[in-house]
């Protein structure tokens, strides 16, 4: 007991000699203990999660867009820019867009023809060209050629810098009228559903 008094009393008049004490005799330091409990912070725990610039938002609204001839709909991101040039339009935000553009005249898409002639003619135009793949897929609206490549975009306004970017080029086609919508999206961008909603609205009207 009387051990028990001496440290109780060392403790209360200096901290530092409580320590030694209390090491000598193997008990739990209180000090040392109350720090022990504070919760660990993890290093990952203070950094931001990080996505690709170009990613879309899981719960991205659509509106539909019905071109001035009312030869088709096509959905877009709501809230993004439009610009018409013509009977092209195109919607924008940041580094990511959607251009919907009708051909002038019959149009009958092939995978040949897309190798052979588009490829080149979007290769002597675009900056940064990195030709992809080109294949047919279904969609609701018909049979559609794909064509992927990269580019470089735009210089930005703010900054002057342009970066690269994935393009997906689809081409819609009924009784020889095409229309083709274009996908951008910065390089690596996961935007297989929003694109694959907007592809798959695509529909011809009577």
């Amino acid at each position: 007991m009387a051990i028990r008094s001496t440290l109780l009393a060392t403790f209360v008049g200096g901290a530092v000699v409580v320590t030694v004490l209390s090491g000598c005799g193997g008990e739990t330091d209180p000090v040392s203990g109350s720090a022990a409990s504070q919760p660990t912070v993890s290093p990952t725990q203070s950094v931001a999660e990080s996505h690709p610039p170009g990613d879309i938002p899981d719960n991205q609204a659509f509106v539909v867009f019905t071109a001035a001839d009312r030869q088709y709909t096509v959905k877009y991101p709501e809230g993004w820019a439009r610009t018409d040039s013509g009977s092209d339009v195109l919607f924008s935000d940041k580094f990511n867009s959607m251009t919907v553009a009708p051909y002038d005249g019959f149009y009958q898409p092939t995978e040949s023809f897309a190798r052979s002639v588009q490829l080149p003619e979007i290769a002597a135009s675009t900056a940064g060209f990195v030709p992809g793949t080109i294949s047919t897929l279904r969609r609701p609206a018909g049979q559609v050629i794909l064509v992927t490549y990269q580019a470089d975009s735009p210089a930005s306004p703010v900054t002057g810098k342009s970066i690269k970017q994935d393009v997906q080029r689809y081409e819609f086609v009924r009784e020889g009228r095409g229309v083709v919508v274009t996908l951008s999206a910065p390089a690596g961008s996961d935007n297989v559903d929003p694109w694959r909603i907007i592809t798959d609205s695509f529909t011809w009207l009577p």
